[in-house]
């Protein structure tokens, strides 16, 4: 496979997963914490990386936009719930070490 094929089956994937977690609403940052140990704001956040690695400077609330579909806040406003005592018990269990 050539790197330009490559490159582009990379970004197909990365707006495949974008978009799916911009359709699951449902499933909180908390839970993808606590099942893969990243969230939607870890994605925004390597992409903001990645953009600095190449000499462009995005904010984060740009790159949070750029992952969640809206604003950050919005999207909390929207759709965010409360932590259950269980959630916040598993994200400090898999984070005791960090």
């Amino acid at each position: 496979m050539d790197a330009q094929t490559q490159l582009e089956l990379e970004a197909a994937a990365f707006r495949r997963l974008r978009d799916h977690l911009r359709e699951r609403t449902d499933v909180q940052n908390i839970d993808l914490m606590n099942l893969s140990g990243f969230c939607r704001n870890c994605l925004s956040r390597w992409y903001q990386e990645a953009a600095a690695e190449r000499g462009t400077e995005i904010s984060k609330d740009e790159s949070r936009e750029i992952v969640y579909g809206m604003p950050a806040e919005e999207w909390k406003a929207r759709y965010q719930t409360e932590a259950t005592p269980e959630q916040q018990a598993a994200f400090a269990e898999s984070h005791k070490d960090h």
